[in-house]
């Protein structure tokens, strides 16, 4: 994460909430990853290869829609609605290959049993402006967001 020099962070009304560290080593290919409070420690392993580790893209997957989840609950708790105690999120996150390199393409399959159609749109759509992974991947990413 890159963080703001002080002067630049106060003037813009930031405040740093949490910075996250991971030390990987090896890559992808039978790499390791661990987060500096030990809470997260796995191995990395190509996707569809013999290893038996993660890889990157079911990482982004469940930080993603971790974090989506929990913008619905910003959003329903705004609207003055309950989010189902069931409520899920699919995600997936392909990595594809083109003449001009590597590059993702994801979607968040979201299910909001119990809810209005409306209104559970509505909580996706705000969701999906409030959370930072979604403005991380505007832009940059393919999106789709399927309310199933």
């Amino acid at each position: 994460m890159t963080q703001l020099a002080p002067e630049r962070a106060q003037a813009h009304g930031e405040r740093l909430l949490y910075t996250a560290m991971v030390r990987t080593t090896g890559g992808r290919d039978h790499g390791m990853a661990r987060s500096s409070d030990g809470h997260l420690d796995v191995r990395l392993s190509t996707p569809g290869g013999a290893g038996s580790g993660t890889n990157p893209e079911q990482l982004l997957a469940a930080g993603w829609s971790a974090c989506f989840e929990s913008a619905m609950g910003l959003a329903a708790h705004k609207r003055k609605v309950a989010l189902p105690a069931d409520a899920a999120i699919d995600a997936e996150v392909d990595l594809n290959l083109a003449d001009s390199g590597y590059f993702l393409r994801a979607r968040l399959n979201v299910s909001l049993p119990g809810l209005d159609r409306a209104v559970a749109q509505a909580l996706v759509d705000d969701a999906h402006g409030l959370c930072p992974y979604s403005k991380a991947m505007r832009g940059n990413v393919d999106v789709t967001i399927n309310l199933v």
